[in-house]
């Protein structure tokens, strides 16, 4: 039973703490070229493929964040980004998110 208590306390430990951990820029970009999101919103996020695909660098991480998890779950839908968001784990979100507020 203590043994049990234990692991529980430091579980939920572990889980209070892993949102402050800081979102890293560089493996962002490194998702950001793997991913190929460089194909359509160009190296930086700034300079889009054409008109029809959204500059998203510079913008507030947490607007890229919401954003990108819109198209996870499905609450915004978009037949490129929805499949391409799918991919993506809280962690890439939020590295993403670190890496094109930076640009």
């Amino acid at each position: 039973m203590r043994v049990t208590t234990i692991i529980a306390i430091l579980a939920l430990a572990g889980l209070i703490n892993a949102p402050l951990q800081a979102a890293d820029a560089g493996a962002g970009a490194n998702t950001y070229m793997a991913k190929g999101c460089v194909g359509c919103h160009g190296a930086s996020g700034k300079a889009p493929i054409n008109e029809t695909y959204p500059v998203i660098g510079g913008k507030p991480s947490d607007f890229i964040s919401a954003e990108l998890n819109k198209f996870r779950s499905g609450e915004r839908n978009n037949p490129i980004m929805m499949p391409m968001a799918a991919t993506l784990n809280d962690v890439d979100v939020a590295n993403l998110a670190a890496y094109l507020a930076t640009q």
